[in-house]
């Protein structure tokens, strides 16, 4: 691809240095996938300004104007504050008729409420696990259909925020105080799912009309695996000391039999489409210890992070750092707002 300009998108407080001289690790992993997809496309010849984004959209105004970028570099996550608002930048930016990079106003919106999503692949026929939603100061009565082990998280965040081990709960006296705890650490409602005891399995799809899978990837949990019971906690995501010490880290998929792996494959594709995702997204499972798959949700936007499971299931398939972003960049160009039916 010729030098493109290239706006990328961020937060403001993530706004990468121009090296890594005398920043702290801790630091580092902030903005680890802002300064990784920089870094890519100032290398890969391209013409790059970063912007950071707060509370207002007028310097994204101004410097669509002035500088014309041919494509923005999505990599918001949120703005004012809040991770529900990522769908209005994207919306905004396609009223300037401006071309971005990822995933379209629709999917981010459908694939970030977690209890309609779940209600969209039900209709599709994909097997999601069962749930109940409870919002703040309602009465928790479980349907009859639900049966403990449970598994609670927020409704609307993303990244594991909320999540820990005890968020698998096995009576209601520990519902209530993790459904309390969601209602309070995160304001959101809280989602109550079936707990699925088993493996936990992503699917990197590509694309915007023809979608495309990557290699099957595999969250392994090292020392904290109790029976396929562990899941994918804040702590075992985002903890770099804490990974090290329990060996826990991502690979592709080993003994898989070829029908589960078609299957999934399948799934991810289908769900893909139901939640009407563009771009690029990651699609999450578990298969059950019956060996059953589930898809637990959709995460578009994914972490793009040169070493985590998007870009290394990607390279896995031949699509090296700098040709994936390559590939993100003429999605993002040739994405139609008026073809999304």
């Amino acid at each position: 691809m010729k030098s493109q300009r290239i706006l990328v998108l961020m937060h403001e407080t993530l706004v990468p240095p121009e090296n890594l001289s005398g920043v702290s690790q801790k630091q580092i992993d902030e903005f680890r996938t802002e300064y990784d997809v920089v870094q890519q496309l100032k290398s890969s010849g391209h013409q790059v300004r970063c912007l950071g984004l707060g509370d207002n959209l007028a310097e994204l105004t101004a410097a669509i104007k002035d500088w014309r970028p041919h494509v923005a570099f999505n990599l918001a996550e949120e703005f004012q504050g809040r991770v529900s608002y990522d769908q209005h930048v994207v919306s905004f930016l396609e009223l300037l008729r401006q071309p971005y990079t990822g995933c379209n106003p629709r999917g981010l919106m459908l694939s970030r409420d977690k209890a309609l999503s779940k209600r969209l692949l039900s209709f599709n026929g994909i097997a999601t696990p069962g749930f109940v939603v409870f919002t703040r100061g309602q009465r928790i009565v479980l349907p009859p259909e639900l049966q403990f082990p449970l598994f609670v998280k927020s409704v609307s965040d993303d990244a594991s925020l909320g999540i820990a081990q005890a968020s698998i709960v096995h009576d209601m006296r520990k519902l209530k105080q993790r459904v309390g705890f969601i209602h309070e650490q995160t304001g959101s409602d809280a989602l109550v799912e079936e707990f699925i005891p088993g493996r936990e399995l992503y699917v990197g799809v590509i694309g915007n009309q023809r979608p495309q899978t990557y290699p099957v990837w595999e969250m392994d949990f090292g020392s904290s695996d109790k029976n396929g019971n562990a899941i994918a906690t804040r702590k075992a995501k985002w903890d770099r000391n804490y990974r090290n010490r329990h060996v826990i880290g991502s690979h592709a998929a080993h003994r898989l039999a070829p029908s589960i792996t078609k299957e999934i494959r399948s799934m991810a594709l289908r769900g893909y489409r139901a939640l009407s995702l563009t771009g690029y997204a990651r699609m999450d499972f578990r298969l059950s210890q019956a060996g059953r798959l589930f898809l637990l949700e959709a995460n578009a936007n994914p972490c793009l992070t040169a070493k985590e499971d998007f870009a290394t299931s990607a390279a896995h398939a031949g699509d090296d750092y700098a040709s994936l972003l390559e590939r993100i960049i003429r999605l993002g160009k040739a994405y139609q707002a008026e073809l999304l039916s």
